[in-house]
């Protein structure tokens, strides 16, 4: 059951020394200790990337706005890199050169109307995972997973679930029901379906998703019972608010907080409100109509359903809205949802943590301020149109300033499942068997301490407002959330990985094609500087692309198994230094 407090994930108490030996990871092709080398300064260097020793000039920040799009100067392969970066789970040469050709309104659009690819669940079933022996358990949900993070032709769409999955969280480790891969296969199909559309949608489909209604306890919530002294289960409503439309404290339109006279921050809600809007979320349960058990996995694609017997009729008061008695479920449904997406906490609320999660951590308040009015207001007069919000967060010249982009205090560490994406877009990984078998990728000391879906909790694989202690970030008021999985064992677990998955010799059955590199392999020089190109979105500084160079140098290319090896090694230590990890 998923842990109802905001510091379920504590981070470390301070940022941990590293200490590698020699024997932690494998040593072929004779990259390991150099990999390690670079990793053991990772942390620390993406410390000092994110925010350290210099201030911001937020002023500056303050004064930018949306360029308008009729004066956008074409891209450049740098500033297309860095674009991606924010855009997508990871990019191949082919997609650097559209956007550089199209642009990047053009690009943005064509991948607005770009069709949605085989759902998940319809995947589930072509590759027979309905069978009954996986009833109680997860097999298939890691594979489609995978498949669509890497290979899906859509990956503007794939971001943005990433982004959402990790707002309105649920992990299949707190679905307790039979076809728990199901239900969340169905949940990432509903992210997908308004990944491009309207706010308040997503809401309503994800409170009566099946997976929600299991993760958040209150599926089979009932009316309160004097005889019993039961009440109705406020997981949900409680989660509803504090972390999916309107968070803890009142929110100015930048993201500031509103004070009382004393400088305490003001309350959105009381513990009578998530009371109140509890009984909202009695009565429902999954629907089983003209299904026999034990039931195939169907149920668990849809929509949940109201009893009657269980649904509390009285009143709801809740956030100064009162539900009238005997109002239908449904109906009662409609309006706690109204209320919340009406709320003016909403668009600065989760403008700022779309931001956080595609641009920066710390983004100014004039930057959060403008994204949150085209959340309130696409131009239309349309409230919570995501595609409008994706746009003005990318296009916002605070995300596409190169200026900005080069202040210590500008960027975000990357989430390990994007760094491992970055490659396996990059070189276009592809699934020999069809069942793209990555697996779950959770364990910090051996994989990437971080896979989709598997959160340990409602408040996602880190906090998006941590702040990692005793560090730089710390000391200037900073928050760094992705720092909250790095640690000793992470740090060097993710390279090892890594390079195992870049020699080939790592669990699953990706391929990558490196035949793009190939013919640069015997220049080393050039090799490293369409890594950079490439994978890198051109981040890494002429210092360390000399030290990798270096490195690759003392490797022999006079075959194609040593030339191999040279971009094997290549590769791993540019997925391990600082600069590709800190994403600017």
């Amino acid at each position: 059951m998923p842990v109802s407090h905001p510091d379920a994930l504590k981070g470390p108490e301070q940022v941990p020394k590293l200490n590698f030996s020699e024997s932690s990871g494998p040593a072929e092709g004779g990259v390991s200790q150099g990999a390690q080398a670079l990793a053991g300064l990772a942390l620390l260097g993406s410390l000092a990337a994110c925010g350290g020793g210099e201030s911001t000039d937020t002023a500056l920040s303050a004064r930018v706005a949306v360029e308008p799009l009729a004066t956008q100067a074409p891209p450049t392969v740098a500033e297309a890199g860095r674009f991606l970066t924010q855009a997508t789970p990871g990019y191949s040469a082919a997609d650097l050169s559209a956007v550089v050709a199209m642009g990047y309104t053009a690009w943005l659009n064509k991948q607005f109307a770009l069709a949605r690819s085989q759902s998940h669940c319809d995947w589930l079933n072509a590759h027979g995972y309905n069978a009954a022996s996986n009833i109680f358990s997860t097999a298939g949900l890691d594979n489609t997973i995978w498949r669509k993070l890497i290979s899906s032709g859509d990956p503007l769409r794939q971001r943005m679930v990433l982004a959402l999955s990790e707002i309105c969280v649920v992990s299949v480790l707190g679905v307790n029901s039979s076809w728990r891969q199901y239900a969340v296969a169905h949940y990432l199909d509903l992210l997908e379906a308004n990944a491009f559309g309207n706010y308040r949608k997503l809401l309503q489909d994800i409170s009566l998703s099946p997976a929600m209604g299991s993760y958040l306890t209150f599926r089979g919530s009932a009316k309160a019972n004097p005889k019993t002294g039961s009440e109705p289960d406020e997981n949900y409503a409680r989660e509803l608010m504090q972390l999916f439309t309107i968070g803890l404290v009142q929110l100015n339109a930048d993201g500031s907080v509103k004070t009382h006279a004393n400088g305490t921050a003001l309350e959105t809600y009381t513990q009578a409100d998530v009371s109140g809007l509890a009984r909202v979320f009695t009565g429902w349960n999954v629907d089983v109509t003209g299904l026999t058990t034990p039931y195939p996995a169907d149920f668990q694609q849809r929509p949940m359903v109201s009893v009657a017997s269980q649904y509390e009729t009285g009143s709801k008061t809740f956030l100064g809205k009162t539900i009238a008695a005997g109002t239908p479920a449904m109906d009662a449904l409609n309006q706690a949802l109204d209320t919340l997406f009406q709320h003016p906490n909403l668009p600065p609320f989760i403008s700022r943590q779309l931001i956080q999660r595609l641009v920066t951590s710390n983004p100014s308040p004039a930057y959060v301020a403008r994204v949150s009015a085209v959340f309130a207001n696409n131009g239309a007069g349309v409230r919570g149109d995501l595609q409008a919000v994706l746009k003005a967060i990318l296009l916002d010249t605070e995300a596409r300033s190169a200026t900005t982009a080069a202040q210590p205090t500008y960027g975000k560490l990357r989430e390990p499942v994007m760094r491992f994406l970055a490659w396996a877009r990059a070189y276009r990984a592809s699934s020999a068997t069809g069942t793209w078998a990555v697996g779950d990728l959770s364990d910090p000391a051996t994989r990437l301490g971080q896979s989709p879906m598997r959160s340990g909790s409602v408040f996602n694989f880190f906090r998006p407002g941590y702040v990692p202690p005793g560090t730089a970030l710390a000391s200037q008021g900073l928050v760094g959330p992705e720092f909250q999985m790095a640690n000793e064992s992470s740090v060097a677990g993710y390279v090892n990985y890594m390079q195992r998955m870049v020699t080939g010799s790592g669990a699953g059955d990706l391929t990558p094609d490196y035949s793009s590199l190939l013919r640069l392999a015997a220049d080393a020089a050039a090799l490293v500087a369409e890594i950079n190109r490439v994978l890198a979105g051109g981040q890494l500084s002429a210092q360390t692309l000399s030290l990798i160079q270096a490195a690759v140098t003392t490797l022999p290319s006079s075959n194609q198994p040593n030339a191999l090896r040279r971009i094997q090694a290549a590769l791993t230590l540019v997925l391990a230094s600082p600069e590709f990890i800190v994403q600017k």
